[in-house]
């Protein structure tokens, strides 16, 4: 799997992580209108035993509520980049140049391990990255089908500039969520694989589906 492709998926991960971070103490605060845009989290396992999560949050409480949780990387609603995380991919220039470039499709890339695809569209950053984990080749002639790892990202490119806004290591979320409560309804992340099936949206039902 190549660098550039590792570092989108980690990009993906560490913006599910944050969520995890202050979803919990978020539910413990109180709500605030039904008219208010709502951010919604569901994790579903594919395991036997497997369970669903589905977490709800009006994006008003959340920015409130982000600067008082203290936890791991995540410090006074900006979360912490390791280095490991981004895998050598630099991301501040490589979406700089997307933010300040056209309208278009920047980066393909189809190979036997992942494809990775990065574009933008009317004000949208599009990031799809599919990752191959079995032999496709061995599958075909077995009952053993190919294992992939599915990403899709689209964000407003006014919620990656609020993100990337607190410097070159952190993600500054409550500017992001600042910036994403002026949105419309938008499906934000989508992950699936062998193991979970992940979705981050907003809108402005008070209950996910």
């Amino acid at each position: 799997m190549s660098n550039l492709s590792k570092g989108l998926l980690g990009f993906a991960g560490v913006a599910v992580m944050a969520g995890y971070a202050f979803f919990p103490a978020l539910i413990e605060a109180q709500t605030v209108s039904k008219a208010d845009q709502w951010i919604h989290v569901r994790v579903e396992s594919k395991e036997t035993k497997g369970e669903t999560v589905r977490v709800n949050v009006p994006i008003e409480m959340a920015e409130k509520v982000l600067p008082a949780i203290n936890h791991d990387n995540l410090r006074a609603g900006k979360v912490r980049i390791d280095n490991a995380h981004l895998n050598d991919v630099d991301l501040h220039a490589l979406l700089d140049a997307v933010r300040t470039s056209k309208d278009g499709e920047y980066v393909t890339v189809q190979s036997k391990e992942n494809n990775v695809r990065i574009a933008k569209n009317s004000g949208y950053l599009y990031i799809h990255v599919t990752e191959n984990r079995g032999d496709a080749s061995v599958a075909k002639h077995t009952a053993t089908a190919a294992s992939e790892s599915r990403v899709e990202i689209k964000v407003p490119m006014k919620v990656v500039d609020a993100l990337f806004s607190a410097g070159k290591d952190e993600l500054d979320v409550v500017a992001a969520l600042h910036a994403l409560s002026s949105n419309g309804d938008t499906e934000l992340v989508s992950v699936k694989d062998d193991e979970n099936t992940v979705r981050v949206w907003i809108d402005s039902k008070n209950v996910s589906d």
